[in-house]
């Protein structure tokens, strides 16, 4: 099983639009709702690969009830098995976010809303369901922002308990709390171009993954958007880049990005095969209507169409 962890949950709605002009009305052609943030987006996707997820976190109010009756759904794929629901019950309500797609370009507007205050209480809840669940965990996954009320030392915590109970985890988050998480020797981190360099205070990539990996993560693979991944190891360093760039709606593909790397994780795959599934899923997200979902025939057409490459030692 592999357990994923959102503490921001969302609802996602995707609003389709002809096109994007600011400062007028829109007439919005098609309306996508989907259970969001990071984890759950991680988890629809590994469920889609055929893996038993579980998926934890926070979920509260009338947005929170409808993120939890959308997460069974299955985006029409043959005995797709949903993640299984043990998000902790919260007084506040889920937030939303809402990304705007023009159809004229293929941007994407992202429009989030703040999160819930966590209350004590319901962190103590869900430190305790956590424990729980990683008992029957073969990886886990900790994604996405912090919501208010959270200490910004959070994730440090739960990678401590991930590698306490020897399960091999995964951080996907930025500013402070991954500054603070990495320290705590995660098994790999998954930041995006932006991240890594507020992180490290470079924006040369070889260099920034380098330095983020002495930071003390035992792999760092960074998300170069439409120029694939740059992944620094212990087995060496590589490379992963689609074809081509695709167009569409790129929310999610760095969700997907991680999905693969996990699924491969526990398949105990090889490095390069890791890369060459998690830049295909990516790249088939961004041709899917949204996060959370990709383009199964892409995606199977793309794993033999990207290319990894090894880069020198340092």
């Amino acid at each position: 099983m592999i357990l994923t962890v959102t503490l921001n949950t969302a609802l996602d709605i995707t609003y389709r639009t002809p096109r994007l002009v600011p400062h007028t009305t829109h007439r919005v052609s098609e309306v996508i709702e989907r259970p969001g943030g990071k984890g759950l987006n991680v988890a629809r996707v590994l469920a889609a690969l055929g893996h038993e997820t579980v998926v934890t976190g926070f979920a509260g109010g009338r947005t929170g009830d409808v993120l939890r009756e959308l997460l069974p759904l299955a985006p029409g794929i043959p005995a797709y098995a949903p993640p299984v629901d043990a998000l902790v019950p919260i007084a506040g309500a889920t937030r939303r976010t809402v990304a705007v797609v023009d159809g004229s370009t293929g941007d994407t507007t992202q429009l989030n809303e703040p999160g819930p205050v966590v209350s004590p209480a319901e962190w103590a809840a869900f430190l305790a369901r956590y424990e729980e669940l990683l008992a029957g965990a073969d990886a886990v996954a900790l994604c996405g922002s912090l919501p208010p009320g959270i200490h910004v030392g959070a994730y440090a915590d739960l990678v401590r308990g991930a590698r306490g109970a020897g399960v091999p985890v995964l951080l996907d988050t930025g500013g402070e709390p991954l500054r603070r998480g990495i320290a705590a020797r995660p098994d790999l981190v998954k930041p995006n171009a932006d991240e890594l360099a507020r992180l490290t205070g470079s924006r040369e990539p070889l260099r920034a993954t380098r330095d983020a990996r002495r930071r003390g993560a035992h792999a760092v693979v960074a998300s170069l958007g439409p120029d694939g991944v740059l992944a620094a190891t212990p087995d060496g360093v590589w490379r992963a880049c689609p074809p081509a760039p695709a167009k569409g709606n790129p929310t999610g593909a760095g969700d997907s990005v991680v999905a693969g790397l996990l699924s491969a994780l526990v398949e105990r795959l090889p490095w390069p095969d890791r890369l060459t599934r998690a830049v295909a899923l990516a790249t088939a997200t961004v041709l899917s209507p949204a996060a959370g979902e990709f383009d199964a025939g892409a995606y199977g057409e793309l794993l033999s169409r990207v290319r990894v490459t090894e880069q020198p030692p340092q």
